[in-house]
């Protein structure tokens, strides 16, 4: 089995950290050399896009892999995989899998009603806009070829250096409180897992042919001041005082992510998928973090 990366994000560098000794090789994309060492680490062989030749290789490489995880973010002018690269990946041979990382911002915001895979889309920023055509791209692309494609909807992702225990510590947490506000979250490390289960061996046949959609996302939507105030009673510390949403210093970015509102259901990943959560709340999450 032969692993490519293309965008080795936080969560797919992680899954690349934890599973990647199952693969006969692994290569990842790079762009500068900070980030082609970053992976030589960590012994995966980085292919850069910006040298002469990296569109062959592109193809060389992708037609000898087995699984396939997509983590680069889309622009505005689509999935930049598929835009610069749609030759090169049409190489991919049939028995391949994909793991593309979307994000449950595509549901858009519910007022805080639960969300599940069978809800119907509806983001509101840009950035999740974005996001649902690359899914449909991917999906599109995933049914011409004949190829397994699993399209993971990833919650607010936190784990080693990005957490609101590293935010403590670094004295940069904030306590803003917009009532009747939720945020489902998922461990980096779930993260990893769930990718493994769409890539293992012994998935049901039915899970090994078309497209599917899975949340990744822990069992416990919370409000953020909440995990905060969590975060600071590990530690020890006195938590940040509370700030009304209404009146916070946000960027625009973090701004727009409390315009939505909503609890993402884990049942399918779970029930279907298999996947069995190692943290499968924040409390549990951010007591393994403060205690690293």
């Amino acid at each position: 089995m032969n692993l490519f990366v293309f965008g080795p994000s936080y969560s797919a560098r992680r899954y690349i950290e934890l599973h990647h000794g199952g693969f006969e090789t692994a290569v990842a994309t790079a762009r500068s050399d900070d980030k082609a060492a970053a992976l030589e680490a960590v012994n995966i062989q980085p292919l850069r896009l910006d040298s002469p030749g990296a569109t062959a290789r592109l193809r060389e490489q992708l037609s000898r892999s087995t699984h396939v995880i997509i983590s680069a973010a889309p622009d505005t002018n689509g999935d930049p995989a598929l835009r610069e690269h749609g030759e090169a990946f049409a190489a991919l041979p049939k028995q391949a899998r994909i793991a593309y990382l979307s994000t449950v911002g595509v549901y858009g915001d519910h007022d805080g009603a639960w969300v599940d895979e069978t809800t119907p889309c509806k983001p509101v920023s840009a950035r999740s806009q974005a996001r649902l055509a690359a899914e449909d791209a991917w999906r599109d692309f995933a049914t011409r070829q004949g190829i397994n494609l699993h399209i993971l909807r990833l919650a607010g992702i936190y784990g080693p250096g990005r957490s609101a225990i590293d935010n403590l510590r670094s004295g940069t947490a904030r306590r803003i409180v917009k009532p009747g506000q939720v945020f489902n979250r998922i461990h980096v490390d779930d993260i990893a897992g769930a990718i493994a289960a769409c890539f293992r061996t012994g998935l049901p046949q039915a899970l090994r042919t078309g497209a599917h959609v899975w949340n990744v996302a822990d069992d416990e939507p919370s409000p953020p001041q909440d995990v905060v105030d969590h975060a600071a009673r590990l530690l020890g510390l006195e938590p940040p005082p509370e700030i009304d949403f209404a009146s916070a210093q946000l960027s625009p970015m973090a701004r727009s992510f409390y315009g939505e509102n909503k609890r993402v259901s884990n049942r399918a990943m779970k029930d279907i998928l298999g996947v069995r959560l190692k943290f499968p709340d924040y409390r549990a999450g951010l007591k393994a973090l403060a205690g690293e």
